[in-house]
């Protein structure tokens, strides 16, 4: 998970790169053009047509830079859409205005999703009313829980901490209150909480 992570913040890094790099081409070629060619030096516009290489290169940059942003943002996506196998599943229900998350053995917990350390974790999704959005930014993990469709996702906890999960799609009046803790425990400790009742 810490390469899914790495490889989903160098996407937004090579895509943001780029993106200042075309506002300041563009901002300095603005400027360029706005005093070599003001009126007094070149009162009468000149107006180029049939430049074929021109054309060609305005056409393939682009085509370029958008299909490699393509194709990192595909690879990250891809790492977060296959789960390793052996991932303790987790079923996380949403509703107006809280997660409730049922565990294999039965057990339910309310705002809080408890996980062992190290143990990759599949976490299938569904809502029992509106669109909501299962939102971890500590693993870079959003994915949107819908009425009346399966979806999921997936994070490996390599350290102990508690972090937020928030609902990233608004659902209504509470949606700033949809949250919940996510605790990372060790194995043990886990269970230990899973077992209890």
């Amino acid at each position: 998970m810490e390469n899914v992570i790495r490889q989903v913040d160098a996407a937004f890094i090579y895509i943001i790169a780029f993106s200042m790099a075309l506002l300041l081409a563009v901002t300095a070629a603005m400027v360029y053009f706005l005093f070599r060619y003001r009126r007094d030096r070149n009162p009468e516009a000149a107006d180029i047509r049939g430049n074929a290489l021109l054309e060609l290169a305005w056409t393939l940059i682009p085509t370029f830079i958008a299909l490699s942003m393509f194709y990192f943002g595909w690879q990250s996506y891809l790492g977060l859409r296959e789960v390793p196998r052996g991932a303790l599943e987790v079923e996380a229900i949403a509703m107006k205005f809280s997660w409730v998350f049922k565990y294999p053995n039965g057990k339910r917990s309310e705002k809080l999703m408890v996980v062992p350390q190290g143990r990759p974790v599949k976490v299938n999704l569904s809502s029992l009313d509106v669109i909501h959005s299962f939102y971890v930014p500590a693993y870079r993990v959003k994915m949107d829980a819908l009425k009346g469709l399966k979806t999921y996702a997936w994070f490996l906890p390599a350290r102990t901490g508690t972090h937020k999960i928030l609902c990233a799609e608004y659902c209504g009046s509470g949606h700033a209150d949809m949250m919940a803790d996510l605790r990372v425990v060790t194995p043990e400790e886990y269970e230990a909480w899973v077992g209890a009742k």
